[in-house]
């Protein structure tokens, strides 16, 4: 792992993150050919694209060219890049990967109520096909429910959805909320589940509760790395890293292998313990989607159905 990636634009990147791993494994498994990594992001570079004032921490830089060659070196045709809370509500850095990807990427942004219609169309020709709305209150600060409203309704007639980025615990409050959105509705990372509770206990039977009534609701099945108790051994071909994730990644695609989503989250801001080889987390993949049926739907089929419909 290579430490002390630097920040560029005179930023001063936040102590005790982890720098992302620029020594990722050949993945063991192939992704069917045309798969998408459904949630990534790009940093800046601070120089050209700054850090928003009111971000919760500044990472090192992760540019849309390091990016597109971890999408070739593990195998993967096309990206959804995700605005990341350090940017805030300048999607710059996020529009320029977009506008430089020949057309292998789409983009989930954020907004606020000030957002005009011309911003609006000019994003979708960028190709952004959805807004994100981030409860997870260490990383954000509080949104008014009726401006998220607002801007959910706003975007409904682009044919957008809305991301939803939580904590288990914290679906309850927000259940009202979430089931009067009037678009299709992406959970990022599962609702952030304790996966040291039981699979069939309460909290997660509540998420599945959430998409069983609603149709509209679809999951990302990303990030075990940050979900997981018993951390990444390496694999031996028969037992998957961070495998107290995976009977809950599994449930997830085999109750709902139309609605569901992967991404690798690189790279991968706000972890202080361990940083994922991207590699290893491909080769998670079959442990949660174990047919071939399973993975073409999860990395091609609903990925393409969401953010390219019109070459599904």
């Amino acid at each position: 792992m290579t430490q002390g990636k630097p920040t560029s634009g005179g930023f001063e990147k936040t102590p005790g993150w982890l720098d992302w791993y620029d020594g990722p494994s050949q993945p063991r498994f192939r992704v069917p050919a045309g798969s998408v990594d459904a949630h990534c992001h790009v940093f800046g570079p601070g120089a050209q694209f700054p850090y928003a004032p009111e971000r919760k921490y500044t990472p090192c830089d992760a540019s849309k060219e390091q990016l597109f060659a971890l999408r070739d070196h593990l195998g993967f045709a096309r990206n959804v890049i995700v605005q990341a809370t350090c940017h805030g509500a300048d999607n710059r850095a996020l529009l320029d990967a977009l506008q430089s990807s020949d057309g292998k990427a789409r983009g989930v942004v954020t907004v606020k109520r000030t957002v005009t219609d011309d911003e609006l169309h000019l994003m979708h020709a960028a190709g952004v096909r959805g807004v994100r709305f981030n409860f997870v209150k260490r990383l954000v600060d509080f949104t008014p429910k009726d401006e998220l409203l607002e801007i959910a309704g706003r975007i409904a007639p682009l044919g957008w959805h809305v991301v939803i980025y939580f904590e288990a615990v914290d679906l309850p409050e927000l259940w009202d909320f979430f089931t009067s959105l009037p678009t299709t509705v992406v959970v990022d990372h599962m609702g952030r589940p304790d996966v040291g509770k039981p699979l069939d206990g309460p909290e997660f039977g509540l998420f599945l509760k959430f998409m069983r009534e609603h149709p509209n609701v679809w999951s990302k099945v990303s990030c075990p790395e940050r979900l997981s108790v018993s951390g990444p051994p390496a694999l031996d071909g028969q037992q998957a890293a961070y495998k107290d994730v995976v009977p809950f990644a599994r449930k997830v695609v085999e109750t709902f292998p139309d609605r569901v989503l992967w991404g690798t989250d690189w790279p991968h801001p706000n972890l202080k313990g361990h940083m994922p080889d991207d590699g290893l987390l491909v080769d998670f993949i079959p442990h949660i989607a174990t047919t071939a049926d399973l993975q073409r739907k999860l990395l091609v089929d609903n990925p393409m159905r969401l953010y390219w419909p019109e070459e599904a």
